[in-house]
């Protein structure tokens, strides 16, 4: 089933929030949702320092990722976890109006976000969001998760080790048997993800 899910098409996004410092995460699910009124939805994983600031404060921005992103941004804001990193060390952001930062650089666009509802769908949180302000930085073209995973996740290397390699990170677990609840410790997904070596 996860071979036939990772067809859908998906972007690659930078959310971003605050509570005590700044802090994002890298998601690939967000959605314009309605029209009238204008909503978006933003689907995070529980185990995000991200999500329970957005739970705490209610508000998020969200960068749109380019194709000129390289892995060293998804490893940043993707691989490690704001609890033991400052994330936004050494990276240019500015400010929108609502005070949470965006990045500037392989960013097309920002907008910023008031949550408006919430709905625990188990492992993550779905958060419902009215846009209230955003702005175009780039014409660049937006980056994919496809494109992603072909052209900027670096090549698992190659081994004569027995085990499994996760498909999202190139992780690789050793050992004949992998865990059914096993959970990659660079980014979070499940064993469901890794496929055998």
């Amino acid at each position: 089933m996860q071979d036939i899910l990772t067809k859908i098409t998906y972007g690659l996004y930078l959310i971003t929030a605050d509570e005590y410092k700044d802090n994002g995460c890298i998601a690939n699910t967000v959605v314009q949702v309605s029209l009238n009124p204008l909503r978006v939805a933003v689907s995070l994983t529980k185990t995000n320092l991200t999500t329970d600031m957005i739970a705490h404060t209610g508000k998020f921005n969200i960068s749109i990722l380019a194709k000129t992103a390289d892995f060293k941004l998804f490893k940043r804001f993707g691989l490690q976890s704001g609890r033991n990193a400052d994330k936004f060390d050494g990276v240019s952001f500015e400010r929108s109006e609502n005070g949470l930062a965006y990045i500037t650089e392989h960013s097309i666009a920002y907008v910023s976000c008031r949550v408006t509802d919430s709905i625990d769908l188990g492992s993550h949180t779905l958060f419902i969001a009215e846009p209230c302000e955003g702005k175009i930085l780039s014409d660049a073209e937006p980056i994919s998760y496809d494109y992603y995973y072909n052209n900027v996740r670096p090549k698992p290397q190659q081994t004569k080790k027995s085990g499994y390699v996760c498909k999202i990170c190139g992780y690789v677990y050793e050992g004949d048997t992998l865990p059914p609840d096993f959970i990659c410790p660079l980014c979070k997904h499940p064993a469901s993800d890794f496929e055998k070596l």
